[in-house]
């Protein structure tokens, strides 16, 4: 299980599905995720199914849940998403914090150890982070871990960067 000094990781299980449906239905959340819109109880048990899914293909990748340990709480949910990026498959360092918990660098935290982990564990020298134009937090998030801007696409009607841990990527 990852870990830093203040949060860990674990992976989902059934009896998240209230946590992840709180952060589904918050429009602050999922302004930049997705197509920007909630999602109902239905579509949180299929995010659900599509984050167990993900497990199958590797137990280290998925969205798994961050745990504060000061508060022994969810406050959000990171890790290791496959993508297909035009055709091609990349690893996606992804991370969501509830509202609540924005601004104390849980974030950074977050994502720098899963770049770390990724690299040093999986061997994986090209990681990605997908991120809608818009959302400057997440932005600065993956410069500050070391990541660079690629490129531009769109994806699911809105357009994306693409900020990689390899400036070779494309």
């Amino acid at each position: 299980m990852l870990q830093t000094e203040r949060l860990k990781l674990r992976d989902y299980r059934d009896m998240d599905l209230p946590f992840l449906s709180s952060l589904l239905v918050d429009e602050r959340m999922m302004k930049y995720i997705g197509n920007g819109k909630t999602r109902n109880a239905e579509e949180a048990r299929d995010f659900l199914n599509w984050i167990y899914a993900s497990y199958a293909i590797h137990p280290d990748y998925g969205l798994k849940i961050i745990e504060w340990k000061e508060e022994r709480k969810p406050i959000g949910h990171a890790g290791l998403v496959p993508q297909e990026i035009k055709g091609k498959q990349r690893i996606e360092i992804g991370y969501w914090i509830a509202p609540a918990y924005w601004g104390k660098g849980f974030a950074t935290e977050i994502a720098q150890a899963l770049k770390e982990y990724g690299e040093n564990n999986l061997q994986l020298h090209q990681m990605i982070a997908l991120i809608q134009m818009g959302n400057l937090a997440s932005q600065k998030v993956a410069i500050h871990i070391g990541m660079t801007k690629e490129r531009e696409i769109e994806r699911k009607g809105k357009r994306v960067n693409i900020f990689s841990t390899d400036d070779k990527l494309f």
